[in-house]
């Protein structure tokens, strides 16, 4: 148990120097970083559906002006662009702009390639288990200090 905590610490930390130096690389700070993680996978949460300032208040644990300063940093930027939904002008949804996603996109495409080089040698039931452990292990650490 103990060489696999470390190697989730290990493979942790690298992600982690990986996002800091997209983040200097392009004159961000990590929470903007993050917020862009947040865009990206809101599609995929448990919610569904396009990002809104309230969500990733709720999920980076901000304050309301921290939030709109990181959008505003983001959506200067080109990363991000901010969109009042049609069927009710008080909301706005947050789109990953092509901009940004191209910038992501040639940055972690060697992250990518990497990923999928690792994940050759394993069969389609192996790495389901990944992913169900994976998913199991966001939960937990979703839960912590909640």
């Amino acid at each position: 148990m103990q060489s696999f905590a470390v190697l989730l610490r290990r493979m942790n930390a690298e992600f982690n120097r990986i996002v800091q130096e997209f983040a200097q690389a392009h004159g961000l700070h990590l929470t903007d970083v993050q917020a862009l993680i947040a865009v990206l996978d809101a599609e995929h949460d448990e919610e569904g559906g396009p990002m809104t300032p309230g969500r990733l208040r709720s999920r980076m644990n901000l304050t309301s002006g921290a939030v709109t300063a990181c959008l505003d940093r983001l959506e200067k930027a080109g990363h991000v662009r901010r969109v009042r939904a049609a069927d009710d002008r008080r909301v706005v949804h947050i789109h990953y702009a092509p901009s940004g996603r191209e910038a992501a996109r040639e940055f972690f495409g060697p992250l990518a390639r990497g990923t999928e080089a690792a994940c050759a040698p394993f069969d389609p039931a192996e790495l389901h288990v990944v992913v169900r452990f994976l998913q199991a292990m966001n939960h937990q650490l979703g839960l912590v200090g909640r």
